[in-house]
């Protein structure tokens, strides 16, 4: 019987997929992910990057799937569990989106992506109050410009809605 693979040796078998997926070559990095899962099938980071391609192929419940199973082999696996949040929030199953963003940020309450999937979350299901708090947290870690331009255009829109509510409504005649 061989040793368990080190988690060296699993980063390795899915590297050359991580190329593929920035060259945006979903179809070849799934094919390379695949193979990864066939020579270890508790390979967190290959089925956490099967979810990722899946995501980007907006192939939403086999994504989702994926994602979970790389939860389910590496519960410390952030990145695996904050994208098994989009993944749920998207499908519209927000209550194990929550779940999963909540229980991001018990394992790493600092975490800045952790904040801006429980933000998405909550704005999924209304709640923009707390999804504002969680936002705010998620632009104190300075992310990149163009998340950072998103989630500010989602807080002018909370803006916007809560300016429209207090305003008297104008009367078609």
């Amino acid at each position: 019987m061989s040793p368990e693979p080190t988690d060296e040796q699993q980063w390795q078998a899915v590297e050359e997929a991580t190329e593929l997926l920035l060259e945006g070559n979903h179809e070849a990095a799934l094919r390379e992910l695949h193979v990864a899962i066939a020579a270890d099938p508790r390979n967190g980071y290959a089925f956490h990057y099967v979810g990722v391609a899946l995501d980007e192929l907006e192939r939403d419940m086999p994504a989702r799937d994926a994602f979970r199973a790389a939860v389910r082999l590496c519960p410390n696996y952030l990145a695996a569990r904050i994208g098994l949040s989009h993944s749920l929030r998207k499908l519209g199953e927000l209550r194990d989106a929550l779940r999963e963003a909540a229980e991001a940020l018990r394992r790493f309450p600092d975490d800045g992506e952790a904040h801006h999937a429980m933000g998405m979350a909550l704005a999924a299901r209304g709640d923009k109050g707390r999804a504002r708090e969680h936002f705010e947290r998620y632009l104190d870690q300075k992310p990149e410009i163009d998340a950072a331009m998103e989630v500010r255009a989602m807080i002018e829109g909370f803006d916007l809605e809560d300016a429209e509510r207090k305003q008297p409504g104008e009367r078609d005649s």
